[in-house]
This record gives C-alpha cells, structure tokens and sequence, in this order.
C-alpha cells in the first residue's frame, strides 16, 4: 500500500495560500507524515505529496487542478485524487515505485503548478525534490531530507534509511548557497515559518551522524 491507513479530516492553515494537513503513518511506524496544498491567486489548487484526507476538506479550498509529488515513495493518495478531480500527477523523472503512469514528469529547475520550482536534492533517494516558491515568503517544501518532530532543530533521517545520506547534507548546503530560505515545510513534521536558514544551518551543525569520507554510503 502505498499510503497510510488513518485519514485525515481538516486543513490548517500555514500561510496565507498554503495548507496543511497530518495523519499518523502507519508504514513508519506510527510517525507523523504532512501533505500541503497551495492555493493560488486565481483559486487554483496544487496538492503536494498529498495524505488521505476527507475530500470535502479539499473542496473548501477551490479548484484541484495539479498533484506534485516531490519522490516516488511520496505517490500516497495521489492517484485517487487524480481520479476524483481529474488533476494531472507531476512526478520527478526516473521516480522508483509509481503504481501508475504520471501525466507529466519534471526535472531540476522546472516550473511546476503553483509556482513551485523544482529543486534537485537527492540523498535519501536518487529522484528527490525540493519544491521552492517565492511567495508569500520563501517556502521551500524538503520532502525527506530533515524531520521536525519537537520544536528544536530539524534532524537528518537515520543512515540507514538514505540512500546516500552523504549527499543529503550536500543538498542542505546546496538549498543554503542558492536559495533564500525562510519557511520550511517538511514531509513528517511541523514546518518552520521564521528565519528558515538559520534552521538548516543548525541542523547541519548538530548533526552527529553525517558519513565521515571513508564510508561508502
């Protein structure tokens, strides 16, 4: 299955156009995971790695009129929203795992349905994306590359759970060098709407796990 049991039944807000919503994910063990939705001027709505939720939660949104989904192993509800709003699924290039065919694959530096920009950052998987928007501050959705489960500093997932956890910390420093970050937006825990930089630099400085030259992985 490639999406958890619980569903979810209400949207919260996070900024203005952009929504949020939690389930505790059964595939991991109980962990939280996020979906979020960003609606645009024009009432268009975008749904971003989207969770299993009451779909009158949706419509009280506007128009779903695009799924992005930022790694295969994020396709979860996707297909049956699809089927429900008739929105097309954008999935990274050479995503692993799909249990369909996307309407339309994307790369590095793409624009994407509601004004989201494609940023490579592979690490835990090889197809994984960032999503970045300019507005209404700066957001940037990182998929699985850091948690957010307290209220401390966002944590790297577990070695053994990346692919390349190496590489992982090189796409942080990358989103630092080239992004103007301030709110982070996390697949399994709650965003960060303040001073989003300082909170990967942090992470990056905290962290006890990060590969050492030597180590294959």
């Amino acid at each position: 299955m490639s999406e958890p049991k619980e569903r979810a039944h209400r949207t919260v807000q996070v900024l203005p156009g952009i929504h949020r919503w939690s389930v505790r994910d059964d595939r991991i063990g109980g962990m939280e995971s996020e979906a979020y939705a960003v609606v645009a001027e024009d009432g268009a709505v975008t749904l971003i790695d989207p969770l299993p939720i009451d779909d009158k939660a949706l419509r009280k949104l506007g128009r779903v009129e695009a799924i992005v989904l930022t790694a295969g192993n994020h396709q979860r509800a996707c297909w049956y929203f699809r089927k429900l709003f008739g929105a097309p699924v954008w999935a990274p290039q050479d995503a692993y795992g799909l249990e369909d065919t996307p309407d339309a694959t994307y790369g590095a530096g793409d624009n994407l349905p509601g004004g989201l920009v494609a940023y490579h950052t592979p690490g835990p998987v090889e197809s994984m994306y960032a999503l970045w928007m300019e507005r209404p501050r700066s957001v940037i959705f990182l998929s699985d590359l850091l948690t957010h489960f307290n209220t401390g500093t966002p944590r790297f997932v577990e070695n053994q759970y990346q692919d390349e956890p190496g590489r992982t910390r090189m796409s942080i420093r990358r989103i630092l060098d080239h992004l103007p970050i301030e709110v982070l937006c996390f697949a399994h825990g709650r965003p960060i709407l303040q001073d989003g930089a300082s909170a990967l630099r942090r992470a990056l400085d905290e962290d006890t796990d990060a590969p050492t030259p030597s180590e294959p992985r």
